[in-house]
C-alpha cells in the first residue's frame, strides 16, 4: 500500500493540542488519487481537516471498481517505515509479497497487517485471475516512538473476532471492542473494526471515552449520529462518547476507527513516518541506494522511485487542522 503521489505533501501530525475533547460531527470529504494504472482511490486521511485519529494516520478508500476486464490493482515494490499497513476488503482479492519473503493472498474480511518498523518494501496486486469487483480500505498506523524500530513483519489473519446485536455485525480488524479483541498485533491502545448493518438497523455501538473517534462509510445509506455519511466519506467524532448511534436506511458497511490519542509530534512524507528530516532524508537515499530496505521478489516490474523532496524544511509540530 502506498502513496504513489510524485510530489507528496510532508504531513505534519501527531500531539494532542488539537485533539477535540468532547463529542463532535465533523463530516471530512475525500481526496482522489490515482493508485497505480487503473485504481482510484478516495483519500480520507491526512485531509486538509483532520490529519489523524488516534494512530491511524492515512485512510484510502477504493471500488467498488469494475475490473473484469481490467489488470486491478497494480502497485509496484515501495518502501515503508515507522507504521504498520492494514489491508481491508469487501470484494476482490489482493496478493502481497514483501521483502522478509512474504506471499499472500488477502481475501475479504481478512486481515493483512504488515509492521515495517525499522524497514520493508512490498507490492500489491490483484492477482491476474481475479474477481469482477475490487472494493476495500487501505489504512496506515503510526508506530510509537518506542516500537517504530522494530524488526519488519507480517501477519495474515483469516479468522476475526466478532461483536454482534439486533442488525450489526462488527468484525474486530485491531485492538478491542466491546470485550473482543483482534489477534493482529497493535502497539498502541486502538480499535479498528468493520461493521456491517442490516437495513432498517437502529444499534447503539459501545465506545471507550477516552479514546477519538471516525467512521468511514464503505456502502450504502448510514446514519451516524444522526449525520448522513455517504459512501467514501468519513464522519470524524471527537472523544467524550460512551456509545454511538448507528442507523441504516439500507444494508450498509461502515468502518469504525479510533484510539487513544498520539501524543508524539510526526512527519509523515511519501511512504515513511519519522521524526525529523534526517530520518526522512536518510530513508530515501536508502531505497534508492537498494539498501536497508531488502527486496521484494517475484512481482513483474521495476519497482517504485522515490519523489524528489520538497524545498521546505520538514518539521515535527503538534496536530494541525
Amino acid at each position: 500500500m502506498s502513496n504513489l503521489d510524485r510530489a507528496p505533501v510532508p504531513s505534519v501530525c501527531g500531539g494532542r493540542g488539537f485533539v477535540v475533547a468532547e463529542p463532535v460531527r465533523e463530516l471530512l470529504s475525500p481526496r482522489r488519487v490515482q493508485l497505480g494504472e487503473s485504481t482510484e482511490v478516495r483519500r480520507l486521511l491526512p485531509n486538509l481537516g483532520r490529519r489523524m485519529i488516534a494512530a491511524w494516520a492515512f485512510v484510502d478508500h477504493y471500488g467498488p471498481d469494475d475490473i473484469a476486464d481490467e489488470p486491478g490493482m497494480q502497485v509496484p515494490p515501495h518502501p515503508h517505515m515507522g507504521l504498520q499497513t492494514v489491508s481491508w476488503l469487501h470484494d476482490g482479492e489482493v496478493l502481497h509479497r514483501d521483502s522478509t519473503g512474504s506471499l499472500q493472498t488477502i481475501r475479504p474480511r481478512e486481515l493483512g497487517l504488515m509492521t515495517s518498523g525499522r524497514a520493508i518494501s512490498h507490492s500489491e496486486e490483484s492477482p491476474r485471475s481475479h474477481a469482477r469487483f475490487l472494493h476495500g480500505a487501505q489504512l496506515w498506523v503510526a508506530l510509537p516512538d518506542a516500537h517504530r524500530h522494530t524488526e519488519p513483519n507480517f501477519e495474515h489473519h483469516p479468522e476475526l473476532p466478532t461483536v454482534t446485536a439486533p442488525g450489526l455485525t462488527a468484525t474486530v480488524i485491531l485492538g478491542d471492542l466491546d470485550g473482543a479483541t483482534s489477534p493482529g498485533t497493535a502497539y498502541s491502545p486502538l480499535v479498528g473494526a468493520d461493521v456491517s448493518l442490516a437495513r432498517g438497523a437502529d444499534v447503539r455501538l459501545p465506545l471507550v471515552p477516552d479514546f477519538e473517534y471516525g467512521v468511514l462509510s464503505m456502502s450504502g445509506e448510514v446514519y451516524v449520529d444522526e449525520v448522513r455519511v455517504l459512501p467514501g466519506s468519513m464522519l470524524y467524532l471527537g472523544c467524550g462518547r460512551s456509545e454511538l448511534p448507528l442507523r441504516a436506511e439500507s444494508d450498509a458497511g461502515v468502518m469504525l476507527l479510533g484510539g487513544e490519542p498520539f501524543e508524539e509530534e510526526l512527519i509523515m512524507w511519501w511512504n515513511f513516518v519519522g521524526r525529523t528530516q534526517a530520518e526522512i532524508e536518510q530513508a530515501r537515499a536508502d531505497w534508492a541506494t537498494g539498501s536497508r530496505f531488502g527486496e521484494v521478489k517475484g512481482y513483474d516490474g521495476a519497482p517504485l522511485a522515490a519523489p524528489e523532496l520538497p524545498s521546505t524544511p520538514l518539521k515535527p509540530r503538534g496536530r494541525v487542522r
